[in-house]
């Protein structure tokens, strides 16, 4: 079959798909707000407001409604951590079809209790999508049970589809770009499809975050390629490896795909509350924070329209949401700053940032001649942490913008000490294990006594995964088995040994070396903000 002609079939299953009796024809609102600022038309499809809060409802039950009677008198099966997990259950449940949830022991209760709440036979396996993933498939076929892949599957992108038919009817007018999420490629292979078939001339951008990009990655690489690893921030979208029916469509029909890190998304989440007083769950912000990148590079007529595609937010999630938004925003700036170690040196560096709004100040005795500190600082545009940089500069100070730096917005900042001394043999790295009750003392139990631990820093935000920052006294001829154990235990992990956050703060280098390593980092930094 052609591309022609497989997408002329996808198109012919979608205008099919027959799910309105228990999907919403969700409403596409004009974001007032966001569209004052960046002076475009922006919409927003509110699938936020399906039965189970998320679009996934309309490809589980397309799917479903596609099986003959014999497969339904089978049962279903998938694997999910939450919404495809919901849209399969209620749908079974509507067709009085018996359906297995495979879910990894680590989601959160909330979740849990939502599938079983719409009828599903939750089973917990695995500590990761992963493997629950593979118990299922083994479970389907032991039991001949019917597997409903969340992307993987002609029904499933279809139904998925229905939200291309239902943007073209409800906006009629000129169209510059829709933007939608990617994880395994499902709703951005549907959306494309009906809309290269209607209406060519719209461009159709996918939005991953850049620690998931696995569509991006496997389209540069002309096949579906497998990623080592993917942050886990945007759960909905974290996913390693795209469908080869997905990456099919998408290859062929999107016209771009957008990376956004942590700190956007988290700033389109608050966008989204402030013009709906909805919670986007991180992946249902996922493609606004897509659109404003785009907006601010491409000026042009048309509405830039955009896929809320799910509202399943854990409320613990909320303080680091709130925190990384004013990053995101460029609201906010980290720089850390070296002063003398003496009475009134503070006081005159704050004269030199005159009227400027100080959000926080981190500072621990670690030096009897200098002082670095962590300063947070309230700023208006990107452009203004060049300038505050200059200004500081100028005052004889010298400062390196740590706005960027994971290691300082997710730990350094948070953390009360001072620089370690006499640990040339220090090794640093920043880990994330699965969030559930015990996890923490696993995850020493598992890493070990072989090691001294000289820091351990760790912060619950609400997510499903733990985010760890450790210190080991790790002899030289010991790192490639420090890091081969890191690999068995399969956490998440990044040596951060050489990170200037942890240089800065956390370690007493020597002052010579220390100062010509942060002269050159800031040489570095100053050329990347005048770029």
């Amino acid at each position: 079959m052609s591309e022609n002609d497989s997408t002329s079939d996808l198109v012919r299953r979608i205008l099919a798909a027959q799910i309105y009796d228990v999907v919403l024809r969700t409403p596409l609102d004009r974001m007032n707000g966001l569209t004052r600022r960046l002076g475009r038309d922006v919409r927003l499809k509110r699938e936020d407001l399906q039965p189970v809060f998320s679009f996934k409802l309309r490809g589980a039950n397309n799917k479903l409604r596609q099986l003959s009677v014999e497969e339904l008198a089978s049962g279903v099966i998938c694997a999910s951590a939450g919404n495809h997990a919901q849209g399969v259950a209620l749908s079974a449940r509507r067709l009085g079809v018996r359906a297995l949830i495979v879910m990894p022991t680590s989601t959160p209760a909330i979740k849990v209790d939502a599938v079983r709440h719409l009828g599903g036979e939750v089973i917990l396996a695995g500590d990761a999508y992963d493997e629950a993933y593979a118990y299922a498939r083994d479970r389907a076929t032991a039991e001949r049970l019917c597997f409903v892949h969340p992307f993987d599957d002609l029904d499933v992108i279809a139904g998925q589809g229905t939200i291309g038919v239902e943007v073209f009817q409800q906006c009629t007018g000129p169209v510059d770009a829709i933007f939608v999420p990617i994880g395994g490629g499902g709703l951005a292979a549907g959306v494309a499809a009906y809309a290269k078939f209607l209406r060519p001339d719209v461009k159709v951008i996918g939005v991953e975050p850049i620690e998931a990009a696995c569509m991006k990655a496997s389209i540069e690489a002309g096949r579906p390629i497998e990623l080592e690893r993917v942050g886990l921030f945007a759960d909905g979208v974290a996913v390693k490896r795209p469908g080869d029916t997905t990456f099919s469509y998408c290859r062929t029909l999107l016209d771009d795909i957008i990376t956004v890190d942590t700190d956007e998304i988290c700033a389109a989440i608050k966008d989204i509350f402030e013009d709906t007083r909805v919670i986007a769950e991180p992946a249902g912000a996922l493609a606004l924070a897509g659109l404003k990148r785009f907006a601010a590079n491409n000026p042009g007529e048309g509405a830039l329209i955009t896929v809320l595609s799910g509202a399943n937010m854990n409320f613990d999630r909320l303080r680091y949401v709130a925190e990384r938004a004013a990053l995101g925003e460029a609201r906010e700036m980290l720089i850390g700053v070296r002063l003398k170690e003496e009475i009134g040196a503070y006081r005159r560096f704050v004269n030199v940032l005159g009227d400027r709004v100080v959000t926080e100040v981190n500072y621990r005795y670690g030096d009897p001649n200098d002082a670095w500190v962590l300063i947070g600082l309230r700023t208006a545009t990107t452009g203004a942490r060049a300038h505050v940089l200059r200004e500081i500069g100028a005052a004889g100070y010298e400062a390196v913008d740590l706005t960027g730096n994971e290691l300082a917005k997710t730990h350094v900042r948070y953390m009360v000490g001072g620089r370690s001394q006499n640990l040339a043999d220090e090794i640093i790295m920043r880990c994330d294990f699965p969030e559930r009750p015990g996890a923490l003392r696993r995850f020493l139990e598992e890493l070990g006594s072989d090691w001294n631990i000289t820091l351990f820093h760790y912060r619950d935000d609400g997510g499903e995964f733990g985010r760890v920052l450790v210190g080991l006294q790790v002899h030289p001829d010991d790192e490639a088995y420090l890091k081969k154990r890191m690999r068995d235990l399969n956490y998440p992990f990044e040596v951060e040994t050489n990170d200037l956050a942890y240089r800065l703060f956390l370690r007493d280098d020597g002052e010579q070396a220390h100062g010509a390593r942060v002269g050159r980092l800031q040489r570095a930094e100053a050329q990347t903000l005048i770029s």
